[in-house]
């Protein structure tokens, strides 16, 4: 037959086998019209020969049944052949066996139905055997597909059968539907059609589970080797803490091209808790060393940043001459493209040198955008350079100063304090040395080496309080030229905004630029005054009656708005009692008195606001 399941074998099939009577003809026909076959007319072909088969066989008995039989001579022949291409039709055939026949069922039938295949399936259900068959003629008809292991048979008419392997299940399902007859009997207990499906039972899954977590186990083995294969080097093992030890660490620390791994078993010393009190001042000298690298990492960094500078200049220069290049190469396309040359080439040539051109002139603004961009980042740099004249960078640049000296001042007291901690523990321990002996010629040596001791700690102590009080003199300066420099910057902005708005209405007005000159004028002297005003360490009078009285309004305004509100809204509040007062009026006065009105910036981006906000019961605690 032509038909077989995938992955199927082929199993040879016994020539000694073919006993059964095929002397009759019309017993065939009979009993294919039994398995419910119609005979149809196809030109067949006698494959077996007549020293195998009974005398008097008849070839044409393949034209009755439809179905060609198997030639049990051809070697390598077996009961379930390779499957055959998709496009050719399955057909299965008779197949003969010692003690049964096996015939096929109708090709017009759908194919037979099975159930989901369990996983590590080995075990198939047959079912409609016939009454009289026995385990013996199972075993016959189902040890084709593979070695059985099991046969487990019902007083019914079904049974249950193992095989070694999983893929025989495919070769027993492959006999589903086919029709089985005992010999050559007629009788119906003798007869019936097989349904072979996938058969669920624990030891197949028992063996799938135990065949899986193998795989597992494996998977798992390999995954280890690979991250094990692939894991870094663990680092060397820290020594422990020693004298020995500590000096040679020391000596590391020195060393340049040493400094990282010393600097780790430092880290993991302090961390240990190796530092105490007779370790203290060779610790302290190892951090001592450690920070004299720092000089040296920016020195480095510096080193970098010029070497970055020097590929910058190179790039810009050798883009540059590309973008030079670049111009001449557009400079030929576009002298090729005028008429006196351009007449002489073909039409081809134009279009290739039209397409040349496009692509030069495309990639030239790129080169020429690239280069303006570098061009406009190192204006901007010089731009943010040159903005260091103004009285705010200059302020800036003495509050740096003053910072640099404030920490400067700290380290070193802070180094004195370590020094004085140190003396401490050395006059513990030489007390502890000391003990319950008498008073020698080396004890009295010892007291008056303490005494000395004492004497150098007392200066220390009143040296370290000298340097305690000038840096807190050198704070108070510090916060006072932040307070001045902010106040400055915020009357700068409000002169600035005021100025541009000024300029606006003399454009609209129409006014030549002596009155921006004279309005430029004002604000210099009023920023002029502002810094005079600032100077001074104390807040100046009022001037009239009506300033207080305005004051008075605008702290009680601002009182009952705890949140604060701007000019605008406050300007329009008091111009319902004066009409005459203007906005830059109220905010000159507000500035003037920085310890009863501060000015904050609330929101963000387009929603950015300056509020105005009493302060007074802040202010009065300062004063």
């Amino acid at each position: 037959f032509l038909a077989a399941a995938d992955g199927l074998g082929s199993i040879a099939i016994d020539t000694t086998q073919l006993n059964m009577s095929v002397t009759d003809p019309t017993a065939w026909a009979t009993a294919m019209n039994n398995l419910g076959m119609v005979p149809v007319g196809l030109a067949g072909q006698q494959l077996v020969t007549d020293s195998i088969c009974v005398p008097g066989f008849d070839p044409s008995l393949s034209m009755m049944t439809g179905i060609t039989p198997i030639n049990p001579m051809i070697p390598g022949m077996g009961l379930v052949p390779p499957p055959p291409p998709t496009d050719v039709p399955v057909v299965k055939e008779i197949i003969h066996c010692k003690s049964c026949t096996l015939f096929p069922p109708n090709p017009n039938l759908p194919p037979p139905s099975t159930r989901e295949r369990p996983p590590g399936c080995k075990t198939v259900f047959v079912g409609g055997l016939p009454e009289n068959a026995t385990e013996e003629i199972i075993q016959e008809v189902f040890e084709q597909c593979g070695d059985i292991t099991a046969i487990r048979k019902s007083k019914k008419n079904f049974c249950h059968i193992r095989f070694a392997e999983e893929f025989m299940v495919d070769k027993a399902i492959y006999l589903s539907g086919y029709r089985m007859r005992l010999g050559s009997s007629t009788d119906k207990k003798d007869s019936g059609r097989l349904h072979v499906d996938f058969a669920q039972a624990r030891d197949d899954f028992y063996e799938w589970e135990c065949k899986q977590r193998m795989l597992a186990r494996e998977e798992r083995h390999r995954r280890k080797m690979e991250e094990d294969r692939l894991r870094p080097p663990s680092p060397p093992a820290i020594m422990h803490y020693s004298e020995h030890e500590a000096a040679l660490l020391a000596e590391k620390l020195k060393d340049d091209s040493k400094f990282s791994e010393a600097i780790t078993v430092l880290l993991t010393w302090i961390e240990r808790g190796e530092v105490n009190r007779r370790s203290a001042n060779q610790f302290y000298s190892m951090v001592q060393s450690a920070n004299s690298h720092v000089r040296r990492l920016m020195n480095e960094k510096a080193a970098h940043e010029q070497e970055m500078e020097q590929a910058k200049e190179s790039f810009k220069n050798a883009l540059t001459g590309i973008l030079t290049q670049f111009e001449q190469i557009v400079a030929v396309f576009n002298a090729s493209t005028r008429q006196k040359a351009w007449d002489h080439f073909s039409k081809a040539q134009r279009k290739n040198i039209d397409i040349w051109r496009k692509h030069s002139e495309e990639l030239r603004n790129a080169h020429s955008e690239q280069l303006m961009g570098i061009r406009r980042e190192e204006e901007m740099e010089m731009s943010d350079d040159d903005s260091g004249d103004n009285p705010s960078k200059k302020l800036r640049v003495d509050d740096s100063a003053l910072a640099a000296q404030a920490y400067a001042l700290k380290e070193e007291n802070d180094s004195l304090r370590w020094q004085l901690d140190a003396y401490r523990n050395e006059v513990e321990l030489l007390k502890q040395e000391k003990g319950q002996l008498f008073r020698t010629e080396e004890s009295l040596t010892k007291d008056q080496q303490l005494q000395f001791l004492q004497q150098t700690m007392q200066g220390m102590q009143q040296q370290l309080l000298s340097i305690q009080e000038e840096l807190n003199n050198k704070k108070s300066e510090l916060e006072q030229a932040k307070e001045e420099q902010t106040h400055t910057q915020a009357m700068l902005k409000v002169l600035q905004e005021q100025l541009k708005s000024a300029k606006e209405l003399a454009e609209i007005n129409g006014h030549d630029e002596s009155q921006a000159n004279e309005i430029n004028v004002l604000t210099v002297a009023l920023v002029n005054q502002d810094r005079e005003k600032n100077s001074e360490k104390r807040s100046p009078g009022l001037k009239s009656e009506k300033e207080a009285l305005l004051i008075g309004i605008i702290s009680t305004f601002l009182h009952v708005h705890p949140f604060g509100a701007n000019i605008e809204y406050l300007w329009s509040y008091m111009q319902q009692l004066d009409s005459r007062i203007s906005a830059n009026e109220i905010e000159m006065l507000l500035m003037r008195l920085p310890r009863m009105f501060k000015q904050e910036f609330t929101g963000v981006g387009a929603t950015l606001e300056k509020r105005w906000k009493f302060c007074a019961f802040e202010g009065i605690k300062t004063i």
